[in-house]
């Protein structure tokens, strides 16, 4: 039988600022985000999708299988599924099976928060402004809570859905229960942050990115199809563009694709990748002179890096 890890194991192994080192680990020890495989993507009857990463290193090899089913939350059930198989590397031997959608959560997160060390203003405390109710979600404001301090949260709810507004009014709860202060808002209050965190899963753009200020910095993780996006195409022309590769991004970022078949911008306006800010490639990074937007696909190099630190954090405690 495979060694198993579970959610509710994994939670406390790593936290997310551990999770982003390991991520850093990666990159600084020379591993190339444009040379890893795409993911592959199997429309499932239903409305689903089927999901396999694979990637590689020397030590390991792991393949993610990740199922995302938008009909579940009305079944009770989460929105993404799926598991993660860790192989030996040399010998491609299973050591462990890991709850993939809990990988996700935790790794996710991971590399926003690796992107925001570098982009993130800096010497004040943050005024988070957080679009999403989901896992993702409180994995964000977790890991941010950790790396800084937030002068306030204010979480903005989907127009015309109850459902999210009781998630977001949960959401605005769980951060006040951190010690932030935290309320439910309006999307025009971006205008105000410091730092505008979007996961959801729009396909349209959530705010008018006119609004968002010189210097603030905004994350989008929540899509990784070339025709939906979190963000317009206004901040996309007005931002520095930071991605984690350039390659995936022009495969699925449609926060970028969608700016560029409308002849706004071209392939070449992204300033720079994960790799380029954890380098030290990137001096002007997280200038105040034009908004910063970090666009997160996610990528299966990230799910291997982040598997291999829980299985090496659990040690003789994976069964």
């Amino acid at each position: 039988m495979i060694p198993q890890l579970s959610g509710a194991e994994m939670a406390g192994l790593l936290t997310p600022a551990a999770a982003a080192d390991a991520l850093a680990g990666v990159l600084l020890a020379g591993l190339d985000p444009e040379t890893c495989p795409p993911r592959s993507a199997l429309p499932v009857p239903g409305g689903g999708e089927l999901l396999l990463m694979p990637a590689a290193t020397g030590a390991y090899a792991g393949v993610k299988i990740a199922g995302v089913a938008p009909g579940n939350p009305a079944l009770g059930l989460p929105r993404i599924t799926g598991s993660y198989l860790l192989l030996d590397g040399p010998t491609l031997r299973p050591l462990a099976l890991l709850d993939g959608a809990a990988l996700t959560t935790l790794r996710t997160p991971a590399v926003s928060a690796l992107a925001l060390r570098h982009l993130a203003p800096a010497g004040r405390p943050l005024r988070l402004l957080l679009f999403g109710s989901g896992p993702q979600a409180y994995g964000h404001l977790d890991a941010v809570h950790a790396m800084r301090q937030l002068a306030e949260v204010v979480v903005v709810a989907r127009a015309g859905s109850a459902g999210s507004a009781a998630g977001a009014e949960k959401l605005a709860a769980h951060a006040r229960g951190l010690g932030v202060p935290a309320r439910t808002g309006a999307a025009a209050e971006v205008a105000d942050a410091d730092l505008v965190i979007c996961c959801t899963t729009s396909r349209e753009p959530l705010f008018d990115g006119r609004l968002i200020a010189p210097g603030a910095t905004v994350v989008a993780v929540g899509s990784h199809e070339p025709d939906a996006r979190e963000v317009d195409t206004a901040l996309v022309r007005r931002a520095a563009v930071y991605v984690e590769s350039r390659a995936a991004a022009l495969r699925e970022a449609g926060d970028l694709l969608v700016p560029e078949a409308e002849g706004a911008i071209g392939a070449g306006h992204i300033s720079g990748t994960l790799s380029d800010l954890v380098a030290g490639r990137m001096p002007g990074a997280g200038a105040a002179s034009c908004p910063q937007l970090f666009k997160s696909v996610g990528m299966a190099w990230e799910d291997l890096a982040v598997a291999v630190a829980l299985f090496e954090a659990a040690g003789s405690g994976v069964h």
